[in-house]
């Protein structure tokens, strides 16, 4: 890829990287987050879809976008989920490559780079970031651990993929494998429904270690055990309607 531009405009030497940024009440941590990826040395556009924000997100994340040609900002009325905001993002992409990366400071930007190397090689047209594949990585609640693990092994028996960390945020793929893929899943049920998606059109699937600096519940993380239930719901369905 060539060197970030300030524009949305492609060269026919780059391709161009369109990054989804779902925000939810992300105000302490959104504009650092965006400083950093606009710090990565890429054509890119910045996508940030607030989902109902109400910690004073939407003025930061308005702001962002009146400053950079290359940033765009969509804002839902009302809160409706991560899958339902990153929906909103793939329709306004307009990238040859889509990087969905999470609104708080967990997944670092810098790994941006053997992320993409798959793709632009030719070798994949799916990849995934893996946190337990041997990158740096703060250790958290080991139920956390466990039940990721858990869903990623009950994915990969009903997929056939052999996917180390099915839950990550970092997906980077070509825009093009979306073109009538039904996604439904409003919540975090996006992950493994986006999984089961990709496996059944044979795409080609890589994973890569990255770093990873996991949030607690008192520094704002916000999935539960409810979601958990819900992805293991979606993961059994994806089976049938896949």
């Amino acid at each position: 890829m060539a060197k970030k531009q300030r524009a949305n405009t492609q060269t026919d030497q780059a391709p161009l990287l369109s990054v989804v940024i779902p925000v939810y009440n992300e105000r302490d941590f959104v504009a650092e987050l965006v400083d950093r990826v606009l710090a990565q040395d890429y054509l890119m556009e910045v996508l940030l879809i607030d989902d109902g924000s109400t910690d004073g997100s939407v003025e930061i994340l308005q702001g962002l976008a009146d400053q950079n040609p290359c940033i765009r900002a969509h804002f839902h009325a009302h809160n409706q989920g991560k899958g339902a905001a990153l929906r909103t993002g793939f329709e306004m992409a307009r990238g040859d490559f889509i990087l969905i990366q999470d609104a708080d400071l967990e997944y670092d930007p810098r790994d941006y780079g053997k992320l993409l190397e798959p793709l632009l090689d030719g070798r994949a047209d799916v990849v995934y970031g893996s946190r337990f594949l041997g990158g740096p990585h703060r250790v958290l609640n080991y139920h956390h651990y466990l039940a990721n693990r858990f869903l990623t092994m009950l994915s990969n028996v009903l997929t056939g993929l052999n996917l180390t960390d099915m839950e990550t945020c970092y997906k980077v793929f070509r825009r093009d494998i979306l073109i009538d893929m039904a996604l439904r899943q409003n919540r975090f049920g996006f992950e493994p429904e986006f999984t089961a998606r990709i496996a059944k059109r044979r795409c080609r699937v890589y994973e890569v270690p990255i770093s990873y600096s996991g949030r607690d519940y008192s520094e704002g993380k916000k999935i539960t055990w409810k979601d958990g239930v819900a992805a293991l719901w979606t993961i059994m369905r994806s089976r049938f309607d896949a």
